[in-house]
C-alpha cells in the first residue's frame, strides 16, 4: 500500500515566511533576520501615524457630512420659531404664552390661552376649543379678545416691523449659506468645471461672510425679541399681582421658541467657524 507524505508544519510555516519576504512592503519596519513564523500572527502596535490618520478622517467626516446636516437642523429650528404659531405648530411653539392659573398655584388650568409669535398670534377659549390665528404679517396686531376685559392687554404688543424683517433676512442668508457651504464641501464629487468654480477663494469668501451676517443678524434679532417679550411678560404679571383679588388670574410666560432658537444658533456656529477657519488657513499661506 502506497503512503502519501504530507508536508510538515515547519515546512508550511517556512513557505509562508518566504512568500511574505517577497512582499517587502509589508515588512518595512522588520529586518529579515528578525522574522519568525509566529510573528505573522502578532498584531502590530498602532503608531503615531495611525492616530493622525484617524483624527484626519474624523475631521473630514465632520466637515463633509456632519456640518451640512447641523446647518440644515439649525435652519429648520429657526424657521419653526419664526413661523410659529400662525403658520404651523399653533399650540406647540410660541415666543410668549398667556394662560390661566389658579390663585394658589402656578399650575395651568383650563381656560383662555393666547400664543404670541413674531408674525401674529393664536388663541383659544379653552383646551377643547379650536384655535383661531391671525394672518401672518410683518407688523402684527395680536388678537387678545379671548382674555377678560380687565386684563392688561396693552402690555402685550408686537415689536416694531423691523425685527421680523431682519429675522427674515437672517434666515434667508442662512439658507444661502447652507447651499453654498454644502456645494463647497462636496465639490470633489462634481465635474471639473463646477469644482473649479467652488474652489475659487472669492466664492468661499462670499459663502463665509453670508454665514457670518446671517448668524449675527439672526442672533441679534432674537435677543431683541427675548428682551421685548420678557419685559412684556414681567409687566403683565406685575399688573395682575397689584390688581384686586377678584380679577382673573393669568400668567404670561416665555415660550419654548426661544429654547429652539438658542439650540439652532449653537448648531449654526459650527459651519460658520469651519468656513472662517478655511479662510484663515488660505490667507496665511
Amino acid at each position: 500500500m502506497r503512503t502519501i507524505k504530507t508536508p510538515s508544519l515547519s515546512l508550511f510555516r517556512a513557505s509562508i515566511v518566504s512568500a511574505a519576504y517577497k512582499n517587502r512592503a509589508c515588512f518595512d519596519h522588520y529586518p529579515v533576520s528578525h522574522l519568525r513564523p509566529h510573528s505573522l500572527y502578532l498584531p502590530r502596535k498602532p503608531d503615531a501615524s495611525f492616530f493622525y490618520a484617524m483624527i484626519s478622517g474624523l475631521s473630514k467626516a465632520i466637515t463633509l457630512y456632519l456640518a451640512p446636516l447641523i446647518t440644515l437642523t439649525a435652519i429648520l429650528l429657526s424657521l419653526f420659531a419664526y413661523l410659529a404659531p400662525t403658520l404651523l405648530l399653533q399650540d406647540r411653539v410660541a415666543l410668549l404664552t398667556v394662560s390661566p392659573t389658579s390663585q394658589n398655584s402656578t399650575k395651568s388650568i383650563d381656560g383662555p390661552t393666547v400664543f404670541l409669535g413674531p408674525l401674529g398670534s393664536c388663541a383659544r377659549t379653552n383646551n377643547d376649543a379650536p384655535i383661531n390665528c391671525t394672518p401672518p404679517v410683518l407688523n402684527p396686531v395680536y388678537d387678545l379678545s379671548v382674555l377678560p376685559s380687565n386684563a392688561p392687554k396693552l402690555l402685550l404688543s408686537a415689536p416694531s416691523q423691523a425685527t421680523p424683517v431682519f429675522l427674515g433676512i437672517a434666515i434667508s442668508f442662512s439658507i444661502i449659506f447652507f447651499v453654498t457651504f454644502t456645494l463647497i464641501s462636496f465639490r470633489h464629487k462634481m465635474g471639473e468645471k463646477l469644482a473649479a468654480t467652488f474652489e475659487k477663494p472669492m466664492f468661499q469668501r462670499i459663502s463665509a461672510w453670508l454665514g457670518v451676517f446671517g448668524f449675527f443678524l439672526g442672533m441679534t434679532s432674537f435677543l431683541i425679541l427675548r428682551m421685548w417679550f420678557g419685559k412684556g411678560a414681567d409687566d403683565f404679571n406685575k399688573s395682575l399681582a397689584m390688581a384686586s383679588p377678584k380679577n382673573p388670574q393669568f400668567t404670561a410666560s416665555i415660550g419654548n421658541a426661544f429654547t429652539m432658537v438658542w439650540i439652532a444658533y449653537a448648531f449654526y456656529a459650527v459651519p460658520v467657524v469651519i468656513s472662517l477657519a478655511k479662510l484663515n488657513v488660505k490667507a496665511s499661506k
